[in-house]
């Protein structure tokens, strides 16, 4: 659990280093949004996601990346120090986390 938590941290901090459109004051907030991104994904993602089943299906699966930018967007408004500028960076920021937290999950 240690483990997740400290690599999806370092990848959220190393994305907004690279990404210009996405902020972190250090790596503490990175941390901080890291445990939040976790409590969204647990709690209020299934809810959203059951809610737009539909959309979901007719994009088949498309729709998921909207929503990842919609739950960083919330963290965006929660966190203090973590900012995102608009939906399109909140969304390139997603499809970075997904794509770089896999990589790291099948190296460690």
């Amino acid at each position: 659990m240690l483990k997740i938590l400290l690599i999806n941290s370092l990848v959220i901090f190393f994305g907004a280093y690279i990404l210009d459109g996405v902020s972190v004051k250090n790596y503490l907030t990175a941390l901080g949004v890291a445990i939040l991104l976790g409590l969204v994904n647990i709690f209020i993602k299934p809810l959203i996601i059951f809610l737009t089943l539909p959309l979901t299906i007719l994009t088949l699966g498309l729709f998921i990346w909207v929503i990842n930018a919609w739950m960083l967007m919330l963290i965006d408004k929660l966190v203090e120090g973590f900012n995102i500028r608009n939906f399109w960076w909140a969304l390139f920021f997603g499809l970075f986390i997904s794509v770089l937290n896999g990589i790291l999950f099948r190296i460690f």
